[in-house]
């Protein structure tokens, strides 16, 4: 990955195909990266299948011709973002940050002090604009695999191993997972048990976005998944 990685950014744009191995892309994909991008025959895209494979592909009058092997990113550790949905564009924005920095899975959190319509016909409507918000980001940021949005939770039913981001919470991210970040107004009184493991986001007072964004950047940063790693301080 190391080294292609130059040539992945270099190249016009990434596209998800079902076969990294025979790709075609889709009548609608086809239409942007020719009239939107404006590709020139000969020029380099990546494809991909959502699952960690990939190779580059050239341009050509009639599709695509393959011009690299097939290509497997490493998974990542599976890392989940519980987030309730914000009002107007935060929550999209919020969403497609939590993408680019890797984020593995996002859970609609159905949070007592929810803003956002999120039922019926508004409920659906917010779904398929994450994962069409999804699965834009990761072609941008040229991420392999896709981000996993699931169906809505309220927080009685968050497993009890999830963490939630809590201003009195604890600076202590070993072992997060997976975090849950509440709406505008906060959490409501008694909406976690008080057992439930409560994380810190930092000393300042974040907006719902920006709180979504810090939780994610941590959860990813402590499981490995920017490939750092954590050492420990010299006062342990």
């Amino acid at each position: 990955m190391i080294t292609q990685w130059p040539r992945r950014v270099a190249a016009l744009t990434q596209i998800r195909v079902v076969d990294v191995n025979e790709p075609a892309i889709s009548r609608e994909d086809d239409h942007h990266l020719r009239r939107v991008l404006r590709a020139r025959d000969g020029e380099e895209i990546v494809v991909c299948d959502g699952r960690g494979s990939w190779r580059m592909a050239r341009v050509t009058a009639t599709g695509l011709d393959v011009a690299s092997d097939v290509e497997r990113d490493e998974r990542p550790a599976l890392t989940t973002l519980y987030l309730a949905p914000l009002k107007g564009e935060r929550g999209e924005w919020a969403l497609a940050k939590a993408t680019e920095v890797g984020v593995s899975r996002v859970v609609p959190l159905v949070s007592a002090r929810l803003t956002q319509k999120f039922r019926g016909e508004a409920r659906d409507k917010v779904l398929h604009r994450w994962r069409r918000i999804a699965e834009e980001t990761c072609a941008q940021c040229r991420r392999t695999y896709d981000l996993e949005i699931t169906e809505p939770q309220s927080p009685a039913d968050v497993p009890a191993d999830v963490a939630v981001a809590d201003f009195a919470g604890s600076a202590d991210w070993r072992g997060v997972s997976a975090v849950a970040v509440g709406p505008e107004g906060g959490w409501a009184p008694g909406e976690w048990d008080v057992a439930r493991r409560r994380v810190s986001l930092g000393p300042t007072v974040l907006r719902g976005e920006t709180a979504a964004v810090v939780a994610a950047a941590l959860v990813t940063f402590t499981n490995g998944s920017w490939g750092f790693t954590l050492t420990a301080s010299r006062n342990e």
